[in-house]
Formats: structure tokens, C-alpha cells, sequence
């Protein structure tokens, strides 16, 4: 099944995804102005369902450099890309003014089912250019209570040495800490379970529950939830096309994150690129 979608722009900021005769299914800041320390990258916020349940959070308290959904990388050649404090074993989480900024450069292509985009990843402190991306979201609505988008990436090694990606637990062995990649940072509500079975993480080869699925190797997983208010049912089923990937998921900020990489750095050499190939489909169950 498909629907029309319309494309509306907010000056040279932002563009929204909307549905036709309906409302609004994904809002895209492309030119973000989040402090430098939250190493500032485009995300999508708010991401709804197409009832209008509302999916994501920005800048929560407890971690504001958390952008909704967006892509990054924990530690790229020594520097910080995910926001916040960067962690060493020596004295842990410090500000330690490490970050960097993902640039949009230009459009690609820019239409109500996909957009297209190219960004340089830079150092804030010198401005060195690491990265090149060329992203690409598409949108479908897939029946009368789903709507997907594939997140497609090609990033690039800009320099003339191997760049080193990373997390903390590749890069400073802390045990668990291997978010990196694409990002979701899910609405609170999100977590509750009322002690109800069906509300749960649940991953490909039948794993259920948080500690079950945290660093589990499945190509997909799926968060299922009950929106306050309305007590609408919601899932969200996060798929990875290149094979098995180790989840990340915090089911208490609530957190999900499709790292490309996990027990050890992945080096990129001069001109070679990462790829990344995700489906994420959003459903009022």
C-alpha cells in the first residue's frame, strides 16, 4: 500500500514529512543549533505514527546531547561525535572539548519520499574534515497503521590516514557501552509495562527483555509500547539489511542504538567507505 506524502520546508533549517490529508510522521533538522558539545548533527524530531504518537524525545534531562533519531559514530579518530562527556579509563566521563559537527553541505534530492543529502564531518577544535556522507531517508506508508523509513549511508575517508571508529567499550573496554551508529531516543512512555508481557524488546531467534537483547547479535529487534493518554499500542521495528548487528538498548531513558561495530575498532582506510543499510517501521498496533 502507498499514500501520498507532502514536503513541507522550514526555511533552510528543516523539512517535514506529512501525510496527506493527515499529520505529521517525521520533521528533519538538517541545520541543527545544539550547543558544541552535544556535537551538533541533523536528527529527526519529532517522529510520530501515523495516529500522531508522538515516538521520540530531544534533549531529555538526563542526557541532552540525546537527539531524537539521528546517526553517529562514539569516537571517530580520536574525537568525540556522540555529545556529552568522552570516557577514559584513566578518569572516566570528562568534557574534554574532543567534539565534532556534522555539516550538511547540499541537496541531492529532496522530494515527499526521499530525501537526499551530502554532509562533512569535521573536528570543532581545528576543522578537519574526516567524512563524507552521502545520506539518503526514504519514506512508504505500508498499510493504514504503518509507515517506514530506510536510513541509507555511504561515508567516506576524507584523509590520508586510517580512520579508527569506535565506542566505548571497542575503544576503552567499558563493559556494554557500544552505542554508536544510528540513534533513537524513544519517549518515556515508551518504557512502561504495567506488568503486561506483550510490552517488551523483543529480537530476532525469539529473545525477549532487555538483558537478553542488549549485545545480542540479530538482524532485527522491536520495541512494543503503550502511549499514555490515548493507551494506543505503538511498535517499532528496527532492522539492519547487512546481516546481524549487536543491539544496543537501554529500556529505562528508553535508548536504541544499530552499532556498526562491537567488540573492536573498525579502521577505515584512505578513500574507503562505510555503508549503512537500516529499515525502521513505526506501527499503532
Amino acid at each position: 500500500m502507498s499514500a501520498p506524502l507532502e514536503l513541507r520546508a522550514d526555511g533552510d533549517r528543516a523539512v517535514e514529512i506529512h501525510r496527506t490529508g493527515g499529520g505529521l510522521l517525521l520533521r528533519y533538522v538538517y541545520r541543527p543549533d545544539t550547543a558544541p558539545d552535544e556535537s551538533p548533527r541533523p536528527y529527526a524530531h519529532p517522529v510520530n505514527t501515523l495516529a500522531g504518537e508522538l515516538l521520540t524525545n530531544f534533549r531529555p534531562n538526563d542526557h541532552r546531547w540525546h537527539h531524537g533519531l539521528n546517526f553517529t559514530i562514539n569516537c571517530l579518530a580520536g574525537h568525540n561525535f556522540w555529545g556529552g562527556g568522552t570516557y577514559r579509563q584513566a578518569d572516566g566521563y570528562q568534557m574534554r572539548g574532543d567534539h565534532g559537527t556534522q555539516h550538511h553541505v547540499r541537496w541531492i534530492e529532496q522530494r515527499p519520499g526521499r530525501l537526499a543529502h551530502e554532509l562533512v564531518w569535521r573536528v570543532n577544535a581545528t576543522g578537519e574534515r574526516l567524512l563524507h556522507e552521502e545520506r539518503v531517508l526514504a519514506f512508504a506508508v505500508a498499510a493504514p497503521q504503518v509507515w517506514r523509513l530506510r536510513w541509507t549511508a555511504g561515508l567516506r575517508n576524507l584523509t590520508e590516514r586510517t580512520l579508527s571508529l569506535g565506542q566505548y567499550f571497542s575503544r576503552e573496554s567499558l563493559a556494554g557501552s557500544h552505542y554508536s551508529g544510528l540513534q533513537f531516543r524513544g519517549a518515556r512512555d515508551l518504557l512502561d509495562d504495567h506488568l503486561d508481557d506483550t510490552i517488551n524488546l523483543f529480537a530476532e531467534g525469539g529473545l525477549v527483555g532487555e538483558q537478553a537483547v542488549h549485545g545480542a547479535a540479530a538482524r532485527w529487534m522491536e520495541w512494543r509500547g503503550q502511549k499514555d493518554t490515548s493507551l494506543r499500542r505503538v511498535a517499532i521495528r528496527f532492522e539492519n539489511h547487512s546481516g546481524p548487528l549487536h543491539w544496543f538498548v537501554r529500556r529505562n531513558n528508553p535508548l536504541a542504538a544499530l552499532p556498526f561495530q562491537f567488540e573492536r575498532d573498525l579502521p577505515l582506510a584512505p578513500g574507503a567507505t562505510l555503508a549503512i543499510d537500516h529499515t525502521l517501521t513505526f506501527t499503532d498496533a
